[in-house]
């Protein structure tokens, strides 16, 4: 019996060392989601997303710390959030390295959040375009700084005129055969350019596009509402949205002025990428003025009667930004920013507003707004003759 029991011992000591440790193990997300927060196929893939992202260009942004990034990161992940999207075309390499380096040390099991990134095509002249050797070397070069085995998805950041949409779909699937790479998707892409990518990887048997990235909020409607439900609705293509607060919504409850509106533009997107370097030497910043102070003052009173609704609600008038911007059912995450863990708390609660934006409040809120996108009425060649 003793000769039995030592055996035993000796086989569980021989065991031991290839049983890791419970304290090595991937962690898993310990808390419960936020009130509201949702999860969906991202397009037609099996990709699940979060109903809100985390967007980091504001989170890696020089004036904060490496220490309160990672707590905005931190909290995201145990509110439920699984998406953080970052670009190298933001705030340079610093994004990527440091969401690496959060990642890396917090050990969470890898199945648990999705990382996207995106490729800009750079001005400079050795990096110009979308060629296969470009996409190649900056999905390596993403890999090294993010120190992952891959990444979930890949944006492409603005389609390239100059090179052919057949490259750029080819080298698409080289990356996701090698296993850089899960799916890749668009960003300021028109539907037209969506469509032809669509078009050549049904040509070329390549794997389709799951997704376009785009700016939405109060004031930037057309592209979502007008031009892409046909991409989205026949193509199956998904849609995350960013800049919710374009408009300047910072300010609390009650607040009735809103300081930075006038640099803001509603006719076309907030961030205007140079056509050379020199261009962007000069440029002191990515917002461009493009209204008549009469403009302004016209749209300063809209977002106060906004800041006046959201009162009603209790809630904040970026608060109730977001939730307009989730309410749309072909949205199926918003990119939402946060330079403190307080202001990500602050925007997590919009998730609460949503079910109260009835069809009577989103009435009210088209009246104020005056700005809903109507589709051009259809032109019949035979009326021509």
């Amino acid at each position: 019996m003793g000769e039995r029991q030592a055996t035993l011992a000796e086989k569980e000591d021989s065991l031991s060392p290839a049983v890791p440790s419970l304290l090595h193990l991937p962690l898993c997300r310990q808390t419960n989601p936020v009130p509201g927060l949702r999860y969906r196929n991202l397009g037609k893939s099996g990709l699940r997303v979060s109903n809100v992202g985390l967007g980091t260009w504001v989170t890696f942004s020089a004036p904060i710390s490496e220490e309160v990034a990672e707590d905005i990161i931190v909290m995201a992940f145990e509110s439920g959030i699984n998406v953080f999207d970052l670009s190298d075309g933001y705030c340079g390499p610093r994004a990527e390295v440091s969401l690496g380096r959060i990642l890396r040390q917090r050990r969470w099991r890898r199945s648990s959040y999705i990382v996207i990134t995106k490729i800009y095509w750079s001005y400079r002249s050795e990096e110009r375009g979308l060629s296969r050797k470009h996409i190649i070397e900056s999905i390596r070069a993403s890999l090294d700084r993010l120190q992952l085995d891959y990444i979930d998805v890949v944006l492409i950041h603005r389609a390239d005129p100059m090179c052919p949409m057949e490259e750029v779909v080819r080298a698409m699937n080289h990356v996701i055969d090698h296993g850089w790479i899960m799916y890749w998707g668009t960003s300021r892409w028109s539907s037209v350019e969506i469509s032809e990518a669509y078009n050549n990887c049904r040509q070329f048997n390549c794997p389709l596009p799951i997704c376009e990235q785009s700016e939405y909020h109060f004031l930037c409607r057309e592209k979502i509402e007008i031009s892409l439900p046909e991409v989205y609705n026949k193509l199956g293509v998904g849609l995350m949205t960013w800049s919710p607060l374009t408009m300047g919504f910072s300010a609390s409850k009650g607040e009735e002025t809103f300081p930075n509106f006038h640099r803001m533009s509603f006719k076309f997107s907030t961030v205007t990428w140079p056509d050379d370097e020199a261009a962007a030497a000069t440029k002191e910043n990515a917002y461009v003025p493009r209204m008549s102070a009469e403009e302004v003052q016209r749209q300063n009173g809209k977002l106060r009667e906004i800041s006046l609704m959201a009162e009603r609600f209790g809630c904040t008038s970026s608060q109730l930004a977001i939730a307009w911007t989730l309410k749309n059912e072909h949205v199926h995450s918003v990119l939402i920013g946060a330079i403190s863990p307080e202001q990500l708390y602050e925007h997590l609660q919009a998730l609460q507003i949503v079910p109260k934006l009835s069809a009577a409040v989103m009435l009210d809120l088209e009246r104020v707004l005056d700005n809903k996108p109507i589709r051009p009425p259809m032109i019949s060649t035979l009326a021509m003759r």
